[in-house]
């Protein structure tokens, strides 16, 4: 009889691993050619380095950068320690302007937040405007996106519709996400310090307002 129990029980659990599995892996689109809801087919492959975003021309983006007026990428500031921390080498494409971005480099000596998003994940529409009001408050920490997995023109086109213009990278070849080690969620938020060590916000959340923004900042600067 106990043989039988423990077997149950077995069989449960394997059962709940899997669809916990299976509910994780349903937030994001299938690898290889994605088609997003109205079938327009993503330009993502993947392979044994990781997901590859094939970049618009900048011909091509040039209107949607127009039209979403993003705040310029950050670069580094005068006078900066060395880059330091798991994003050092890493450069990527700004998502708002026609340059390339070394984050590490970019945010060396100063505090950061990062924020991995994209246009097709329905948390991060909701989230977006709360980063983008943390944002502009005078005491805020620089705020960076960084669009994963994603079409750039639809992250343009979602950024301008929700009128939110904080800087973001794109993470074209997934060195990013590779490097902070992303979990299977979007979207998931960073606390950079500035000795360049990265804090996950974990559990994860999806901030609901600026101040929640702001005291999970400084918690995680704070913290040991």
């Amino acid at each position: 009889m106990r043989s039988m129990m423990r077997s149950s029980e077995a069989r449960w659990t394997v059962v709940v691993a899997v669809l916990a599995v299976a509910g994780v892996l349903a937030l994001w689109p299938r690898s290889g050619q994605e088609a997003e809801p109205g079938g327009r087919v993503l330009p993502w492959s993947v392979d044994a380095g990781g997901a590859v975003m094939t970049m618009p021309s900048d011909e091509e983006l040039a209107p949607l950068r127009a039209r979403a007026g993003l705040a310029p990428c950050p670069a580094p500031a005068p006078g900066a320690p060395p880059a330091a921390g798991p994003l050092v080498g890493i450069t990527v494409p700004c998502l708002g302007s026609p340059v390339e971005v070394d984050l590490a480099a970019a945010l060396a000596g100063r505090p950061a937040l990062l924020n991995i998003w994209a246009s097709w994940c329905k948390p991060c529409r909701e989230e977006i405007p709360v980063l983008d009001a943390y944002a502009a408050r005078p005491d805020a920490v620089p705020v960076i996106g960084i669009d994963v997995r994603d079409d750039a023109t639809a992250a343009l086109a979602l950024l301008a519709e929700l009128g939110a213009t904080f800087p973001s990278v794109v993470d074209t070849d997934g060195e990013l996400w590779a490097a902070l080690q992303v979990p299977l969620a979007v979207p998931t938020t960073y606390v950079v310090r500035a000795d360049g060590s990265v804090r996950r916000v974990n559990p994860p959340v999806v901030f609901a307002g600026p101040d929640e923004v702001a005291q999970t900042v400084q918690r995680y600067l704070a913290a040991p």
